[in-house]
């Protein structure tokens, strides 16, 4: 007998969603001489020699006969800022081509402009496929312009981006490593917002200490004001906390400002950094968050260099009645792991950088 499968039909749309792919509009003409277009992200490449793609469209879309019969079409990659065309051809509608401006390709199937790239093909095959048609065609023309592709996984629509330290080799260049890092430490903060719905920040060590360079909010934010550049007490932030314990005492003692006494009981102050590098995270309890009456509690976790260097602090805040920042909590390992896997793409590696690093050599402002 046949394995009976184990899953519904939706449970499979959402396996296979997790697989990232571009965003396309098939489009034809009918012996009528009117356009049709179907949003498809089913698109893929078959052959190069000769040239050979296909996609798939479903039996029972309103267009499926008219590309059934139709001997050519063409494929439109849709480019970043395109959404709203991909909405528009995703939807059942006769004017889906009203007020827009095409070109005319091969046998006059029409071309979208702006495109990332466009392929004109003639039909070689139809292919039965379940619920499904595959076409498969042979391209005959191509264009393509220097506009990123738009991309769509996970039911969201995504930009494309280089993917950061790909090839575990950092750049000679800190300032390079920096942005790359703060790249990187944008995505995880993201996708701990998206898991725990916590208001979160990132932080880089500038000239004047802890700054914050990015926020993600969550659906309620802690503030309504979430301050870009807002630089942070090194001692009483966890924030700061995160960096100082990974930081030579010098670099920290140059960041002071005006006025500003870093000056604390020095048994303490290593006592707390020590528990900061035991728990690989900093916590902070019962603070007022920025220009508010709001109290919080904050955890924070440092993502390391190669060095062993605080290079970003990854910040959680929330209300200190609904947050209570534990520091073995199912947020706070998971921010921990967030923030090694971090330090692991920046070069760090455990065995190697035992103790603080004693110089620092990135800044960012001036």
């Amino acid at each position: 007998m046949p394995d009976a499968p184990s899953f519904d039909s939706r449970d499979l749309r959402r396996v296979l969603g997790s697989f990232v792919t571009g965003v396309t509009v098939v489009t034809t003409v009918d012996d009528a001489g009117q356009f049709h277009g179907v949003t498809a992200n089913s698109f893929s490449s078959v052959s190069l020699d000769p040239p050979l793609v296909l996609w798939s469209q479903a039996v029972k879309s309103g267009s499926h006969p008219a590309f059934f019969e139709a001997e050519r079409f063409a494929v439109n990659i849709l480019a970043e800022d395109q959404i709203e065309l991909s909405k528009r051809f995703a939807k059942s509608s006769h004017a889906k081509f009203a007020g827009i401006e095409v070109d005319l390709g091969a046998g006059g199937v029409p071309l979208l402009r702006d495109c990332s790239a466009r392929l004109q093909c003639r039909v070689v095959s139809r292919v039965p496929g379940g619920d499904h048609t595959i076409y498969v065609g042979e391209v005959v023309a191509i264009d393509q312009a220097e506009r990123k592709p738009l991309v769509f996984g996970n039911g969201r629509y995504l930009l494309a981006d280089p993917h950061d330290l790909a090839d575990s080799t950092l750049s000679s260049d800190c300032k390079q490593v920096q942005l790359s890092a703060m790249r990187l430490g944008m995505r995880a903060i993201e996708r701990l917002v998206r898991r725990f719905d916590e208001t979160m920040a990132l932080a880089v060590w500038g000239a004047h200490g802890p700054t914050i360079t990015h926020w993600e909010p969550a659906s309620a934010p802690v503030s309504e004001a979430l301050p870009v550049g807002l630089i942070l007490p090194v001692t009483s932030t966890a924030t700061g906390l995160a960096f100082a314990a990974y930081l030579p005492p010098e670099a920290i003692a140059e960041t002071a400002l005006p006025g500003q006494d870093l000056a604390t009981s020095e048994g303490d102050w290593h006592e707390r950094l020590a528990e900061v590098r035991r728990q690989g995270l900093a916590r902070q309890g019962l603070e007022t968050f920025y220009r508010s009456e709001t109290v919080i509690n904050a955890l924070s976790a440092p993502a390391l260099d190669a060095d062993g260097r605080a290079m970003l602090a990854l910040t959680a805040v929330g209300e200190a009645g609904r947050f209570r920042a534990d520091l073995d909590g199912a947020f706070a390992r998971a921010l921990r792991d967030t923030a090694k896997g971090l330090s692991h793409r920046l070069g760090y590696e455990a065995d190697r950088s035992a103790e603080p690093a004693r110089r620092l050599d990135l800044a960012v402002g001036a």
